[in-house]
């Protein structure tokens, strides 16, 4: 089906959601159990539901004993060998009350890019959710190279939802909605609607940032959101505080309407 505005999100059949690694791992981990109570709720309705999560280098950070993510790509690596399972552990343990399984799914850019890998993908995403199992996606960041990753996982996000042809992509971020320029600026102006042929080259969307945990920024949303509404699927950008409000069809975020003709 169409997602053609917020209010309709209650009526999808399948919903990526992304979450990033700032949203969910230092002294934000305890955030974990919102999101998911936000998940279960739209899971009991009977939509299909999986989450593309951030967080495996963030959260193996402490295991190594590292304060800051590191610039070499071999402990990138080992950081994501150990954050993933830690990781994945504490999605199932907030996921128990609600007697939901998550299942892991880790991907490379190459595995979206090959014909017989992509079409293995698909089935098995297509499995677990007919099981009722929750799939989390992440890049394999243990195995990835500079070479052959997706970048950042908003876009993974856009490209799983094309994969299994979901009709609505939440991407969940630190702020509210996108702005017309840094929120900090002067002048800036809150965005809430977008058309799938808006000119937004005006605006400023600030580039990527690499913080101490994760990558990403309003410019990796807005591309990602641009390549999700292009195939008709509608994407909302709101803040991970504001997930159960999203889930629930209210009015917040900045909503990409999908392109009409494009499902």
């Amino acid at each position: 089906m169409t997602v053609a505005s917020r209010t309709e999100i209650t009526g999808a059949r399948r919903i990526v959601v992304k979450v990033g690694s700032s949203s969910i791992s230092g002294e934000n981990a305890e955030k974990i159990q919102p999101i998911v109570e936000a998940l279960a709720a739209a899971h009991g309705r009977g939509t299909e539901v999986v989450l593309v999560s951030s967080g495996a280098i963030a959260t193996g950070m402490p295991f190594l004993a590292l304060d800051e993510r590191p610039s070499d790509l071999a402990t990138q690596q080992a950081a994501a060998a150990v954050g993933q399972n830690v990781l994945i552990y504490r999605y199932q343990q907030a996921l128990r009350p609600f007697e939901i399984v998550a299942g892991q799914v880790l991907l490379t850019a190459g595995d979206l890019e090959h014909a017989t890998s992509r079409s293995n993908a698909r089935r098995a995403m297509d499995r677990l959710l007919g099981l009722r199992i929750l799939p989390i996606v992440n890049e394999n960041d243990t195995v990835a190279t500079h070479e052959i990753r997706f970048g950042d996982n908003d876009r993974l996000a856009a490209l799983v939802a094309q994969l299994i042809s979901a009709d609505v992509v939440v991407l969940l971020s630190d702020i509210e909605c996108l702005y017309t320029k840094p929120p900090t600026e002067p002048g800036a102006e809150p965005i809430r609607f977008v058309a799938h042929d808006d000119d937004l080259a005006g605006f400023e969307f600030g580039s990527v940032v690499v913080n101490s945990v994760g990558t990403g920024g309003a410019a990796t949303k807005v591309s990602a959101a641009r390549l999700a509404a292009a195939s008709g699927i509608g994407v909302l950008v709101t803040s991970a505080d504001l997930v159960a409000d999203a889930l629930a069809g209210e009015s917040v975020g900045t909503w990409f309407a999908p392109a009409p003709a494009a499902r």
